[in-house]
């Protein structure tokens, strides 16, 4: 992550604060423990990348992520190794997406992914690449090692909908708590209703084939 288009506040050409003014910026936007993007700078983003669907016709996915069970690994090994967890999470979350995802901590144990110009099949892979390899990854803690899971949610904006930044997350997590609610550890995706989409009734089949969790 960076941030660019830093002016300088004492107005010379080369200018002696910009680290400091660059470093601060950051700091706005960021999440202090996991090095994500905080969810003040996600809601901006969404709301952006929403704008620019709205404009050019390029899709906006979201995925919506939990840890599952993260009250118990507060409970059973302190608050000190939760953080561990999390900033695990986040390192993971960094290595299994593009450079122009924009990854962000939500809250708590939820984090959200923002996909530009992503169809709902390439985020379905994306997100069960993240689940795969989160199931797998052993996390170190001081008291030995860890493995945890999460459920994931997604849903897609197009231009055919007005839809806001809100109300996506709100599908997201709809998706999610299904997760949950179906065992967890699982990625579930919001299927657009007819009369949200103009797909074929072959590409409707192609959907429900690759987003069954048989």
């Amino acid at each position: 992550m960076s941030v660019t288009n830093a002016s300088c506040p004492a107005g010379e050409s080369t200018c002696p604060y910009i680290g400091e003014v660059q470093e601060l910026r950051q700091q706005v936007i960021t999440d202090p423990l996991t090095g994500l993007f905080n969810v003040r700078h996600f809601r901006a983003s969404l709301d952006h990348e929403l704008e620019r669907t709205r404009r050019t016709g390029m899709v906006t996915a979201l995925i919506m992520i939990d840890l599952d069970h993260f009250k118990r690994i507060n409970d059973e090994y302190g608050h000190e190794n939760g953080n561990r967890v999390l900033e695990a999470v986040a390192e993971l979350l960094n290595q299994q997406t593009r450079r122009l995802d924009i990854c962000c901590r939500y809250g708590g144990e939820e984090f959200a992914v923002i996909l530009p110009s992503t169809e709902l099949m390439l985020a379905k892979q994306v997100a069960e690449r993240f689940r795969q390899a989160l199931e797998s990854m052993s996390i170190e803690l001081s008291e030995g090692h860890i493995q945890v899971t999460a459920s994931l949610g997604i849903a897609m904006a197009d231009q055919r909908q007005e839809i806001t930044g809100k109300a996506l997350v709100a599908l997201a997590d709809a998706c999610l708590y299904e997760s949950k609610s179906q065992g967890r550890n699982r990625v579930t995706v919001h299927l657009p209703k007819p009369s949200e989409s103009r797909v074929s009734a072959d590409e409707k089949d192609a959907l429900r084939n690759l987003f069954s969790n048989d």
